[in-house]
């Protein structure tokens, strides 16, 4: 049955009891993780179970049987209504069994029976909550799990030839694999996603309900609006503020985007280059600690390193990411002749400090937090506890201010309850996709655990290389791309670090950390990059400019998403640390590189770049690159000359009797 609005493809609203019955599971789960993490701890066997029956709950009550935009029917809530009891089962199975489970050798036939519903509605919340891709996936490798030359099912045997071929195994050893034990669907990254991720997803909702992201954004407004390119230039430091907090390209994009991008049409910018500058800056929100879209928490869990120094070390790379967009949208306005906003038209930052201070609070609360030690779970905890008091203590001064009444302090008291239930609501359902997809990526680690797929897979990946390190790293960057056509980037990274991790580290000698953050950098691309780039989509939705030509230009603002992580592999120093002078010689290195390269793509830096230089500067950067010191000193020579030639030039041409010439820079993209 199809809903009776003008628009057959948007989503109807749901009945007040189903409304009404996600707040009351949302609130729960909420209450639930920060009782777990603040309070009162529980093994994994509790808390990771609990927490996927309420998410898998949560997600057949949101999204029903037959899509959002069409009425669930009686058919619907029989599916449905299946679906949600199976769920509870999955969630209460394991803690309620723990002992009998624990002494057991082989599994009953009540386990497997359970093993097997906990896979199907994981795999169909998945393709309700995070698209169908992630399901197909998923799939896949189960039927790789069966399909060997013994063991497996009789009509899937032998279908895997040659390096992939494995003994196979039966429906009883792949279902109590994936749901009695830690190596399955009760893995590291429904763990991750159950503990330290939930939490500063929670965090994030308690800061978006008080009014932080408003906050940031005319901060950044602030700060650069009456410079050249105002709004583009406050679209990357907003970016980076509510990056750091929601750890969601798409989020960020339509929450800061939503204020940028007209801004940024006004001032001169194209449709399609407003929308691409933010989905580019959007996408760097993923990389930006402290969050970094959940990658620091599951880089954490894989690495044994520890939470606060991924952000640390995460913090330069960032820097250079967003300082290379800055760059790019600074080299637009000028080759436009564009101008800043009126100081008229931009928020003052003394008000806008004084009326929003509290909200540096948490995040100051967060940092000292952890570089004193705590964990992640129990600092999420006290940050939100931060941001209760900060916003508490923000409104009971105002209230005091103003002239207090007792109808004015009940009517604080209900405003206060009511963001709070909305904050924990919020928190619940934004959860649900990537515990979904965290769930789904745990039958993956599974499957390439129990077959050893994940060394196969690393050999044909040196085979396809021939050893060569550009070439496996270019192999990276395609299979992200691919992957991230169907997958979250959270759900992306983690499938392709246990396929090319192992290759990545022994074969090729990149250190462990270090290849974590390449896969983890190099699974955004599908955010930018055509055909399949949602961020990209979601910015020309706001721009109202064409998807593609939108997502091309997300492209290219984004281009230090791809030379980064190259920069980290050929020079580690800046990431695993050194001699001093090494690592400032690296950081110096770097930022010479990112800006020739910006340089070499607008043919515009002070001034127009001649043809002639640009071509000149491509084997500069290429050197600044290579792993050798003495080419990288020639590099950086030959780059540096000829940018302060560009420099020089520009200065001779302000001193000119009637200025600048007006001289043709290189069309945009």
């Amino acid at each position: 049955m199809t809903t009776t609005t003008e628009d057959p493809l948007a989503p109807i609203e749901q009945p007040r009891t189903v409304v009404r019955a996600i707040a009351v599971i949302g609130i729960a789960l909420s209450l639930f993780q920060l009782y777990t993490a603040g309070l009162q701890p529980l093994g994994l066997f509790f808390q990771r179970p609990i927490h996927l029956g309420f998410v898998l709950v949560l997600c057949f009550l949101i999204h029903p049987a037959f899509g959002r935009h069409r009425t669930r029917g009686v058919a619907g809530w029989i599916i449905d209504g299946a679906l949600i009891v199976m769920s509870i089962g999955a969630g209460a199975w394991v803690p309620l069994n723990i002992d009998t489970i624990a002494n057991q050798i082989f599994p009953r036939t009540i386990d497997i029976v359970m093993g097997v519903a906990t896979i199907i509605v994981v795999l169909e919340a998945a393709r309700r909550a995070v698209g169908l891709g992630m399901t197909l996936i998923g799939v896949v490798f189960l039927i790789y799990a069966f399909a060997g030359n013994r063991g497996g099912l009789p009509f899937l045997a032998d279908w895997m030839p040659g390096i992939l071929n494995h003994r196979g195994y039966s429906l009883d050893r792949l279902a109590s694999q994936m749901t009695l034990g830690a190596e399955g669907i009760f893995g590291i990254p429904l763990g991750v996603a159950a503990t330290f991720v939930f939490i500063f997803v929670l965090f994030g909702a308690f800061l978006e309900v008080t009014g932080a992201g408003k906050f940031f954004i005319d901060l950044a407004y602030a700060a650069a609006g009456k410079q050249r390119g105002g709004p583009a230039k406050a679209a990357v430091i907003a970016s980076a503020g509510m990056g750091s907090i929601s750890g969601s390209a798409i989020a960020n994009v339509v929450t800061t985007g939503a204020f940028t991008i007209p801004l940024m049409k006004k001032l001169g910018y194209r449709p399609a280059q407003a929308g691409g500058i933010e989905a580019a800056a959007s996408t760097g929100g993923q990389i930006m600690p402290p969050l970094m879209g959940a990658g620091a928490f599951l880089m954490s869990e894989y690495t044994s390193v520890p939470y606060v120094d991924i952000v640390l070390i995460s913090i330069f790379p960032a820097v250079l990411y967003f300082g290379t967009v800055y760059l790019l949208v600074h080299i637009a306005a000028v080759k436009q002749g564009m101008t800043g906003l009126a100081a008229e038209d931009l928020p003052d930052t003394r008000k806008v400090l004084a009326e929003g201070w509290h909200f540096l609070l948490p995040l100051v609360a967060l940092v000292a937090l952890l570089v004193a030690g705590y964990s992640p779970m129990r600092v999420g905890f006290y940050a939100i506890l931060s941001i209760i008091a900060a916003a508490s203590a923000r409104a009971l001064w105002t209230f005091v201010a103003s002239g207090p009444t007792a109808s004015g302090f009940v009517d604080l008291c209900k405003r206060g309850i009511g963001l709070t239930v909305e904050a924990l609501d919020l928190g619940g359902r934004n959860a649900v996709a990537v515990s979904v997809a965290c769930a789904v990526a745990g039958i993956i680690v599974g499957v390439v655990g129990l077959t050893g797929l994940g060394l196969k897979f690393s050999a044909m990946m040196i085979a396809f290389s021939g050893g060569n390190i550009v070439l496996a790293l270019i192999l990276v960057l395609l299979a992200s791309l691919v992957l991230g056509m169907g997958l979250p980037v959270t759900a992306a990274y983690i499938v392709l670090i246990i396929l090319v991790g192992p290759a990545l580290t022994e074969q090729f000698g990149i250190p462990l950390l270090i290849a974590h953050l390449v896969v983890f950098w190099y699974s955004q691309d599908s955010n930018v990059t055509p055909p399949v780039a949602l961020a990209g989509f979601a910015g020309a939705a706001i721009a109202g400019s064409k998807p593609m030509e939108t997502s091309v230009q997300a492209w290219k603002y984004a281009k230090g998403l791809y030379l980064i992580p190259l920069f980290m592999v050929f020079n580690e120093e800046i990431i695993v640390g050194g001699p001093l002078p090494l690592v400032l010689w690296a950081g110096a290195v770097a930022i010479l590189g990112l800006v020739a390269f910006a340089a070499v793509l607008e043919g515009f830096l002070f001034r127009p770049v001649p043809v002639w230089v640009r071509v000149l500067l491509v084997p500069g950067v290429v050197a600044l690159f290579w792993p050798d010191l003495g080419i990288e000193a020639a590099g950086f020579a030959l780059v540096a000359l000829l940018l302060t030639m560009n420099w020089a030039q520009a200065r001779r041409d302000r001193d000119l009797p009637g200025g600048p010439p007006r001289a043709q820079a290189a069309p945009d993209l």
